[in-house]
Order: structure tokens, then C-alpha cells, then sequence
């Protein structure tokens, strides 16, 4: 199967159908029940932190121009995926974006009614980023205002019990449904587990297929496959008791048995940029 490391669609959806490099590229079956695969239809107002991340210029007018996901860890502050920021995926680097924005409190993005459409002022991302393992991928947008009501999701700390194998986590986006370019107009969820660090190491040894680092990343999934974030997904949340734990990175496939999605740990991004408590903002 041809890899997909980044679960992010890279060109506008209206051409990632006649673009064979933008399919999964494998004749392996995806689970039927299998956005997120497997996953059920969620209220913006259920997980008010979970935005996308939108340019019509660069996306196209379908579904509000999103391309990616993020979550919400200050008013005006929102992580994301470095690789959702590539100048590759965006035609030039982010600042020169002119219609990069996140849409917050939206359900249903073909409907463009309700919510915030609130401009990037400003983009970081990681310089430690790597795409060939896939380290550090992770970026941090500002806000050119806050947003409205209470979106602020709280971040798990190391040590924090969310990060144990086993435990329930829940994955949010408007991502690819079924790893054939099935995109939905409303906000899904899964629900996963963290899985053992040694199964990850397993599924994602090194070379070409990336790197599995459990001081960086976890993964999360089932181990037979079906449930997974997918193509579009990217930057979205992975939370667990009711706190931040993942970004949605990379992965084979989507809802593959033995190739789990992998998410770079929350506990480590806030290490990573001296984030000691539980906002952006801080």
C-alpha cells in the first residue's frame, strides 16, 4: 500500500478524485463500520474546541474550505499539525495565506450557518518538525480575535492518567469516512483506545513508513483496525477523560488492522514550548 503519512488532503477536494496520488492507493478493504472512521455524527456544541482549519482560495467554497483540523488550548490560540501547514499544502508558506482562518462552533460546513470565522493572524510552526519520520508535527496558530463562549479545552500533563494504555479516547473531525475520499458536511467522532507503546513501536519500526517515538507520540486505535482519523483529520483532537491528549499526525491507511493511527502527545508539545499549565494562554 502506497504510504500516506500525512492525513491531510493536500489539493482542493473538487480534484482529489481525478488525482490518483491523492487516493488511499490500496486495494485493502476498509472496515464497513469503519472520521473519522467508524465513527458517529457530534454537535459542534458537544466539543465546542474541535475547529477546522479553512481557505476557500486554496480549498475551494466546498465544505467552508477545510482542509484540516484543530483544537482550541487558549481563546485565541489553536494547535494544529505542522504538516497541515506545509507551503506544499497551502501554495507558499501560511502568512501569505490572505484567507486562512478557523471556523469554530460549526457543525455542518456546507451549511456555513452558525459558528465563528475567525482570521489567523499569526502561524508558528514547529522548527523541529521532520517529515520523513514525522517528528514534531505540530504548529500554533493565533487568532486575530478571540473566540466566542468557552471553547477551551484543557491539556493533559506527563504523568497524566489519560495517556494510559486501555484507556477510552475519542477522536473529533470532518475527515475522510470510509479511506476513499468520502468526506462528510458535518462534525464526527470516534471512539478509540490507547494502545501499548511496544504495538506502535511494532506498527511504525522506522524508515520510509515513519517513526514511532513514545517520548513524542502515542497511538491510538484497535488493534484488528476499523476505528481511525483519516485523510483531513489531521490537527484534530484525540481526547481522554475529558482532556487533551493527541493531534491527529500520521499514519498507513485509515481503520487498517496493525497500523493504528499515531498522534503526537499533548504532554510533550506543552514540554516542548513551555506550556506548565492547562491553557495556550498561559
Amino acid at each position: 500500500m502506497r504510504r500516506r503519512p500525512a492525513r491531510v488532503l493536500v489539493l482542493p477536494l473538487v480534484l482529489a478524485a481525478a488525482i490518483p496520488a491523492l487516493s488511499m492507493g490500496s486495494s485493502a478493504p476498509v472496515a464497513a463500520d469503519s472520521v473519522v472512521i467508524g465513527g458517529f455524527p457530534v454537535e459542534a456544541s458537544q466539543s465546542p474546541w474541535t475547529v477546522a482549519l479553512s481557505s476557500r482560495d486554496r480549498f475551494g467554497g466546498t465544505r467552508a474550505g477545510q482542509f484540516c483540523g484543530g483544537v482550541a488550548v487558549g481563546r485565541a490560540t489553536v494547535l494544529t499539525a505542522a504538516h497541515c501547514l506545509d507551503e506544499d499544502v497551502l501554495g507558499g508558506p501560511p502568512e501569505r495565506v490572505r484567507d486562512l482562518k478557523v471556523i469554530a462552533g460549526r457543525t455542518d460546513l456546507l451549511s456555513g450557518r452558525g459558528g465563528q470565522e475567525v482570521r489567523v493572524s499569526q502561524a508558528w510552526v514547529n522548527p523541529a518538525y521532520d517529515g520523513v519520520s514525522n517528528a514534531g508535527d505540530f504548529g500554533v496558530l493565533t487568532l486575530a480575535e478571540p473566540l466566542q463562549g468557552d471553547p477551551v479545552i484543557g491539556m493533559a500533563a506527563d504523568g497524566d492518567p489519560a495517556y494510559a494504555a486501555g484507556e477510552t479516547a475519542t477522536v473529533y473531525g470532518w475527515g475522510d469516512i470510509s479511506g476513499a475520499g468520502e468526506y462528510p458536511d458535518s462534525l464526527r467522532a470516534a471512539r478509540v483506545r490507547v494502545l501499548p507503546d511496544a504495538l506502535c513501536e511494532e506498527a511504525y519500526p522506522g524508515g520510509s513508513d515513519g517513526t514511532y517515538d513514545a517520548t513524542s507520540m502515542l497511538c491510538a486505535g484497535e488493534p484488528e483496525g476499523g476505528r481511525d482519523a483519516c485523510q483531513g483529520d489531521s490537527g484534530g483532537p484525540l481526547v481522554a477523560q475529558g482532556r487533551l491528549i493527541g493531534l491527529v499526525s500520521w499514519g498507513i491507511g485509515c481503520g487498517r488492522a496493525g497500523n493504528p493511527g499515531v498522534y503526537m502527545r499533548v504532554s510533550d508539545i506543552m514540554r516542548t514550548l513551555g506550556w506548565a499549565r492547562a491553557s495556550g494562554d498561559a
